[in-house]
């Protein structure tokens, strides 16, 4: 995990004071996540996520905190978002913007089988449902711009081949965003470590700081990419034809996918690996100081880039897929 920003018991119980969630039981920073400094905070009157977060802009913060507000409303399975004594749900802790959520039970799924794939499909077919209303908007930060932007940063560090691969797609991608698709709020990074599960059912969607405005199919994708993959061996990154079909069908069986959003499915598979690939060759190659760091390998989102260019995936037929939740 990341702590770009130490907070000490005092500094907390300082803070705090602005909130009606009672005196401080317990500070501990959380061992998952490399964008923000996340501590587990227990106080006598409830349980608690805080978030310090280290490269959004306070302005945008709005985006993410009324979403997730919005989404718990609706019965989405996220976090909630503790308002202060103004009715604010950020202020300023050692100089970065702060904010409490609610902490939900549960564990990560890190071994899925084809019911969590289900699960989790059907999840985020309700999140998008849920964010249809949901009228503030946000460019993506890691959408096409940031991609050309990584790409040109990180490119000293490549080998040949790997330079050859990222500008290949990058030129393929060109049209990302124009197809005319189903947009919304998305979550922008539906791993398996960002959603928690108690008795077989999803308990918990987390970890809303990449959510965005972008097409809907795109985080379907995102979600694809790391749930419904082979995770050992020659074959790592390979798509599991039961995995992809448990959680496509159980998310249409929510919200339908268009034909436009079908045609584009081999796309978007290969988007998501891209951005996925040059944020981990990013944080790798250029990281930030921070105490407990910690940056994911590049090579498994380079394999999996290589595998959907070489092998584009077809969408699984929903209509004729048994399974779902």
């Amino acid at each position: 995990m990341s702590v770009y920003t130490p907070v000490t018991v005092a500094e907390l119980e300082a803070w705090l004071a602005r909130y009606a969630v009672g005196s401080l039981v317990e500070l501990a920073p959380i061992a998952a996540g490399i964008e923000n400094t996340n501590y587990f905070v227990t106080t006598t009157k409830g349980r608690w996520v805080l978030t310090l977060y280290e490269r959004l802009p306070a302005a945008e913060l709005p985006f993410y905190l009324n979403l997730m507000a919005h989404l718990a409303r609706a019965g989405v399975e996220c976090p909630a978002p503790a308002p202060d004594r103004t009715g604010a749900l950020f202020s300023l802790l050692n100089g970065k913007p702060a904010g409490l959520v609610t902490r939900l039970d549960g564990t990560p799924m890190l071994a899925p089988d084809e019911a969590h794939c289900a699960a989790v499909g059907a999840a985020l077919g309700r999140l998008h449902v849920a964010s249809a209303g949901y009228r503030a908007r946000l460019t993506n930060r890691r959408g096409p711009g940031w991609w050309r932007q990584a790409a040109r940063a990180v490119r000293p560090f490549l080998g040949a081949d790997q330079n050859e691969l990222l500008a290949a797609e990058l030129r393929f991608q060109t049209g990302f965003g124009k197809g005319g698709m189903p947009k919304g709020a998305i979550h922008g990074d539906l791993f398996r470590d960002n959603v928690l599960f108690v008795d077989g059912r999803v308990s918990g969607i987390i970890d809303f700081g990449f959510a965005a405005t972008d097409f809907l199919a795109y985080d379907l994708a995102i979600t694809v990419n790391d749930w419904c993959v082979v995770t050992t061996g020659a074959a790592k990154g390979d798509l599991v034809p039961g995995l992809v079909r448990a959680t496509t069908t159980a998310y249409q069986a929510v919200r339908p996918l268009s034909a436009s959003e079908r045609e584009q499915w081999p796309a978007l598979l290969r988007a998501a690996a891209l951005r996925f690939w040059l944020s981990r060759l990013y944080d790798l190659h250029l990281p930030r100081p921070g105490e407990l760091t910690h940056a994911h390998d590049p090579a498994h989102f380079e394999r999996i880039l290589r595998d959907r260019v070489a092998r584009p995936p077809r969408l699984p037929d929903a209509a004729s897929a048994g399974g779902g939740v």
